[in-house]
């Protein structure tokens, strides 16, 4: 078969974390972020795109390595949400099915996916995605996806693309390299390069809080995997899993792909696997109570010589699924007479458009919450002034959101009980930067305490004025909780470690995926 000179590449982007114990992703979650064809191509081509990097780095790789037309079908996204809804989801395949066949034929296609989707009825719509592009373009055309790497990876998920491409850090800042990865691996399948595929699904369900790239055993798998790619090793993605998602796929696995070299990609996968197996006690979670995290700001309030403090409200974690606007911690700062403290970024719209009728410097009692129905959500009134407001589209400064639009809608500063200030947001999403809290006038720079709703992203927004030792996690009430016993699990394949925390396993002697 002749190689295409100018080969036609679609583009196709779906992103869903779900948390099974989170409301139902619906229509609308979805709609607020649908993008249709060229407009794909206008938001990678923006000075600061919304999208997460995937498409910027693929199309950039395509363009830098030879001709190529790209064929943008559509992009949607509702971030980390509930389970999907059965009725939507459906309603989007036949969506998809339909804009291939139209745009058919073209010689590959791109997938920008997140992996950890579930839905209502569904446990694999990410399977079932790539399920549908392979049966609609045959079994010749190269698929190549990126994933997150929280991604929950099912067979079908592997057996039905070519390649498939996990981010290596966490927090997230490789998104665009990684979609460069996949423009370039694109580039070897189009050349008639043959994949030899294993994957491999460990049971362990380790808590999102122990998964950071940079240290631990998760982190030092993903470097002896990227050690070893060279030679036939194309790619080595070693995926965290989002926990929350209790699905039959959810959980660690391993997907080593190789340059027609089955027993090159199967060996290293069985090396991979057993290691994340035999360091699994490293990955239990270490998180402070609220009592100890108040106690400690206090302290840290009163004495000028100590460093500032941050705290990770990581069981609202907004990124994996979690309301954003618990009341818990700030409930416990307030009682104990903290100031000089911000708390970023309360989800409340009810919230938001009163400060935003009011005005600044209005003062008047905020209830927080006063139609969230999630008890674990929490309500609370406080006497409060409204210090500013913003329509709350930014531009993020650093870190994963660095250089990309984020909107938060309207916003507002509001000072709790004349000591705390707290950013209240209109879409719900996680503190991944300052400037969602100093486009409201504050400088985090000057504060003795920061709360963040957020599980670790904020780490690359924030690190280069928290060290390591400034940063805590509480354990405090959430959707998102490091502790995963708390849980009350229904679709998890079991056993699972920690869990079941006496389980036995061993590497299975087939690993390969046609």
């Amino acid at each position: 078969m002749p190689l295409p000179k100018n080969p036609r590449v679609a583009l196709l982007g779906y992103m869903l974390e779900s948390n099974g114990f989170a409301p139902v992703a619906t229509e609308k979650d979805f709609r607020r972020t649908w993008v249709d064809g060229d407009g794909i191509l206008k938001d990678a081509a923006a000075k600061a795109p919304r999208e997460p990097g995937g498409f910027v780095g693929f199309i950039s790789g395509m363009n830098a390595s030879g001709a190529w037309e790209p064929v943008p079908l559509l992009y949607t996204s509702a971030g980390a949400s509930g389970p999907m809804e059965q009725a939507f989801l459906d309603k989007f395949l036949k969506i998809v099915e339909e804009r291939i066949k139209a745009a058919m034929p073209f010689d590959g296609i791109y997938i920008q996916d997140h992996g950890a989707a579930g839905a209502t009825a569904d446990t694999d719509p990410d399977g079932t995605l790539f399920a549908l592009v392979r049966r609609v373009v045959g079994p010749d055309i190269p698929i190549v996806a990126t994933l997150d790497l929280h991604a929950n990876v099912s067979e079908a998920m592997v057996r039905n693309t070519d390649v498939l491409i996990a981010y290596l850090t966490n927090p997230h800042i490789d998104m665009v390299e990684r979609g460069r990865e996949a423009a370039f691996a694109m580039r070897e399948l189009l050349s008639g390069v043959k994949t030899a595929k294993a994957f491999i699904p460990v049971p362990l369900l380790p808590p999102q809080v122990a998964l950071l790239s940079d240290r631990g055993p998760y982190g030092e798998a993903i470097d002896k995997g990227q050690k070893a790619v060279k030679g036939s090793i194309l790619n080595v993605s070693v995926l965290g899993n989002c926990s929350f998602s209790d699905s039959p796929k959810t959980g660690m696995s391993v997907i080593v792909t190789a340059r027609e070299n089955q027993k090159a990609a199967d060996d290293l996968a069985k090396d991979l696997a057993q290691y994340l197996w035999d360091q699994r006690h490293r990955l239990a979670p270490k998180v402070m109570s609220v009592e100890d995290a108040a106690a400690r700001l206090k302290a840290a309030c009163e004495d000028p010589q100590k460093k500032p403090l941050l705290f990770a409200d990581c069981a609202d974690n907004p990124g994996g699924g979690g309301r954003g606007n618990t009341i818990h911690v700030l409930k416990a700062f307030l009682a104990a007479g903290i100031d000089r403290t911000v708390f970023a970024i309360h989800n409340d719209p009810l919230l938001a458009a009163e400060a935003h009728r009011l005005g600044v410097g209005a003062k008047f009692q905020a209830q927080l919450n006063r139609d969230e129905d999630n008890p674990l959500s929490g309500r609370l009134t406080a006497p409060a002034e409204v210090m500013a407001l913003s329509d709350g589209e930014i531009i993020g400064r650093r870190g994963t959101i660095g250089g990309r639009k984020a909107s938060l809608g309207p916003s507002v500063r509001l000072r709790l009980d004349g000591r705390i200030d707290v950013v209240f947001i209109s879409i719900r999403q996680q503190c991944f930067d300052t400037e969602m809290i100093e486009h409201l006038g504050l400088k985090v720079r000057d504060m003795r305490g920061v709360v963040v709703k957020s599980r670790g992203h904020f780490r690359a927004g924030f690190n280069d004025i928290f060290s390591d030792d400034q940063i805590m996690e509480v354990d405090a009430p959430g959707l998102t909780t490091p502790v995963l016993q708390r849980l009350p699990w229904t679709n998890l394949r079991r056993p699972i470690w920690p869990l079941d925390a006496d389980m036995s396993w061993q590497v299975p002697s087939e690993v390969g995926v046609r």
